[in-house]
């Protein structure tokens, strides 16, 4: 009996538009003879919808829109099912056993959408509520990373109560210019400046502070953008170490997912044997340390004088025709197919996992 397979897409997130573009691609990749994949959309209110007339080959939703045509929704467990119900009637419309969420940022990669799917009893892919929760926080992550003693750059945090904590004199004398604002809790780059002078500075405050209300002052580390996969529950297992040739001054939300011109993904890097290997214990080692199952996109900077540092842990990258997770797995050996077969499997034997846990407790 097929798996019916929830690709859950969209979100109340600044990257929604990313996520059409993964979601479509995952929909078309899985593969049919062991899944039955549907779409289940959330808009940018957050509410959830289901379109049962939309097509079923070559979905492409960055251009052809789910929500016009979908019924509001809303989820209810059922036993080993989860029942996709017409909002106003009470219903079923669809029911699905696992589910593959694949919204990027806030909302759907922080943890959020991972408790709504744990109090499902629904099996799903990507890491749990704690390590997603932990790596979209690049402040937290930082400290436990630094505990596990990983490579991380130096940097400041700062408050949208208290943004003038640290002056910008005491923040350059540490750092040196360049340095990046980022906001601590987006991905995709959202948000993320490279500042040169006190004006830029100001500025990317400003900016970064419209995503969150706490925000990281880090330090350039100018050289190679390198990235490698993480597959596995307690066992991970590391990918290829790819790199990231940006054209850009860095690589920006639009250089990922909208201007594939602006960027070259390089896979394998460009790097000596040892340092490649580097790379791939410390993306396993960090996953670990932060709690991070099923899946993960490790990113590091290497910099001239061969400082390397881990820049951040990304629980859901993007699955997009550009997207690097997926090429870097392709190059170690892994069609998309497959992985996306991996991933499923993976969520449903840590969901069996944690049940027979659970169970083991209560008697």
């Amino acid at each position: 009996m097929k798996i019916k397979i929830a690709i859950i897409f969209g979100g109340k997130t600044a990257e929604h538009e990313v996520s059409l573009k993964s979601a479509s691609n995952v929909f078309n990749s899985v593969d049919r003879t062991k899944f039955v994949p549907l779409l289940l959309g959330v808009d940018k209110s957050g509410k959830w919808f289901y379109n049962d007339q939309y097509a079923f080959d070559n979905v492409n939703l960055a251009d052809n829109d789910y929500f016009a045509g979908a019924t509001p929704v809303y989820l209810s467990s059922n036993g080993n099912t989860v029942s996709v119900i017409v909002a106003k009637e009470n219903h079923v419309l669809v029911n699905f056993n696992a589910a593959f969420p694949i919204i990027h940022g806030t909302f759907g990669e922080d943890g959020t959408l991972q408790g709504i799917l744990k109090a499902l009893n629904v099996p799903f892919v990507g890491p749990d509520i704690l390590g997603s929760s932990i790596a979209m926080d690049k402040d937290v992550t930082k400290r436990l990373l630094k505990a596990a003693d990983i490579p991380v750059a130096n940097s400041y945090t700062l408050y949208k109560h208290f943004p003038n904590e640290y002056s910008f004199q005491e923040i350059v004398s540490s750092l040196r210019l360049p340095v990046f604002v980022k906001p601590a809790n987006a991905g995709s780059s959202v948000g993320v400046s490279k500042v040169t002078n006190e004006t830029e500075y100001r500025a990317a405050l400003l900016t970064a502070f419209r995503f969150d209300n706490k925000i990281l002052v880090e330090e350039a580390v100018i050289g190679k953008e390198l990235e490698c996969g993480v597959l596995g529950n307690e066992e991970p297992q590391a990918s290829i170490v790819g790199e990231i040739v940006a054209t850009e001054t860095f690589y920006s939300y639009d250089a990922k997912y909208i201007h594939s011109d602006g960027v070259v993904l390089q896979v394998p890097a460009r790097i000596e044997a040892h340092i490649s290997d580097t790379i791939r214990q410390l993306a396993v080692k960090a996953c670990k340390a932060i709690g991070c199952e099923g899946m993960a996109r490790v990113d590091f900077l290497l910099s001239s004088e061969n400082k390397l540092v881990l820049n951040e842990i990304n629980t859901l990258p993007g699955f997009t025709e550009i997207s690097m997770y997926p090429k870097m797995w392709e190059a170690t050996g892994i069609s998309e197919k497959e992985l996306i077969t991996i991933l499923i499997n993976l969520a449903i034997q840590r969901h069996e996992r944690n049940v027979n846990l659970s169970t083991e407790i209560e008697k």
